[in-house]
C-alpha cells in the first residue's frame, strides 16, 4: 500500500521535471532565435559609431573609439531633417487615406449583401496580386500627363492605391466577427449607418486599423523605388533617398551610411513598440469564428 502511494506521488514530480526541462529548452531556443533575429539591428547600431577603417578591419566587434559625431555629420550631410519631414508628411497622408477609404469599403463589404459583392472582393484580391514595381513606367507617364510629378501626391496616391486591398481584407475580416445584433440595436434606436460606422465600427475595429497602420507605415517609410522615380527635387526627397547620398559609383562612406540608417530606423522601432499589441490582435482577427 505504501509503495503504491509512493509511486503515485513520484509520478507527478517526474512529470513536472519533464515539463520544466521542456519549458527550459523552449525558452532557450526562443531566446537564441530572438538574438539571431535582432543581431542585424544590433550590428547596425554598433557600426554607426565606427570609423571606415574599423568597419572593414573589425566588422563584428565593438568600436575601440565610439565616434558619436557620426550621427551629427550624417544628419547634416544627408539633410536628414528635411527628409524626415517629407517622409512624415507622405506617410501620414497616405495612412489617413488608406485607413478612411479602407475602413469604409470594408464596412460595406462585411456588413451588407448586394449583387456585385463577390466581384468587388475578387477585384481587390486581384489588386494584391499585381507586382507593384511593374507599374512604375505606366504611373510615371500618367503622373507626367496630369502634372503631379515632384509633388507629395506622386507618392501619396500610389501608396494608398497599393495598400488599399490589404487594408480592406484585414479590416473586413475583423468586422465580420462583430455581432450584427449591435448594429441592429443601433438602427432601432435611430442611429443611421454613418453613425454606426463612426461611433461603433471604427472604435471596435481599432486592432485591425492598427495592424493596417503599422504595415502601411513600414511600407511607405522604407519605400525607395517610387520615391526615386517620381521625385527628383532635392527639397522633396524622402529618407530612403537621403540615405543614397553617401554612396557613389566608386565608393561608399560606411560610417556615415550606418549612422544615417540608425537614425532612419528609429521611428519604425518606436511605432512598432507602441502598437505591437494591437498588431497581434488585428493579425489574428477572423482566424477563429464561433
Amino acid at each position: 500500500m505504501q509503495q503504491t502511494v509512493l509511486r503515485q506521488t513520484e509520478l507527478p514530480v517526474g512529470t513536472k521535471r519533464a515539463k520544466g526541462w521542456k519549458q527550459g529548452i523552449t525558452n532557450s531556443l526562443l531566446t537564441l532565435y530572438a538574438l539571431v533575429t535582432l543581431y542585424p539591428l544590433i550590428w547596425l547600431f554598433i557600426s554607426a559609431f565606427k570609423s571606415n577603417e574599423e568597419f572593414y578591419s573589425r566588422p563584428f566587434l565593438l568600436p575601440t573609439i565610439w565616434k558619436w559625431d557620426n550621427l551629427v555629420r550624417a544628419w547634416k550631410v544627408s539633410g536628414m531633417g528635411l527628409s524626415l519631414w517629407n517622409s512624415t508628411v507622405v506617410t501620414v497622408a497616405a495612412l489617413v487615406l488608406t485607413l478612411v477609404i479602407g475602413a469604409l469599403a470594408a464596412f460595406v463589404l462585411s456588413r451588407f449583401e448586394f449583387r456585385l459583392k463577390s466581384f468587388f472582393m475578387g477585384l481587390f484580391l486581384l489588386g494584391m496580386l499585381i507586382p507593384v514595381h511593374s507599374t512604375l513606367v505606366p504611373l510615371f507617364i500618367l503622373m507626367k500627363k496630369i502634372g503631379i510629378l515632384n509633388t507629395y501626391g506622386a507618392l501619396i496616391f500610389p501608396y494608398t492605391a497599393f495598400e488599399l486591398p490589404l487594408a480592406i481584407f484585414v479590416i473586413a475580416a475583423y468586422l465580420v466577427t462583430i455581432p450584427k445584433e449591435i448594429e441592429e440595436a443601433a438602427l432601432i434606436d435611430g442611429t443611421g449607418y454613418w453613425g454606426i460606422f463612426f461611433k461603433m465600427m471604427l472604435p471596435l475595429s481599432m486592432p485591425a486599423l492598427s495592424t493596417v497602420a503599422i504595415l502601411g507605415f513600414l511600407r511607405f517609410w522604407n519605400d525607395f523605388a517610387f520615391a526615386l522615380v517620381f521625385i527628383s527635387k532635392p527639397a522633396l526627397k524622402t529618407v530612403p533617398l537621403s540615405l543614397s547620398a553617401f554612396a557613389t559609383g566608386y565608393m561608399t562612406d560606411y560610417e556615415l551610411t550606418m549612422a544615417a540608417l540608425a537614425i532612419a530606423v528609429l521611428p519604425t522601432i518606436v511605432v512598432f513598440l507602441l502598437f505591437q499589441e494591437q498588431i497581434m490582435k488585428g493579425m489574428t482577427a477572423g482566424a477563429v469564428k464561433g
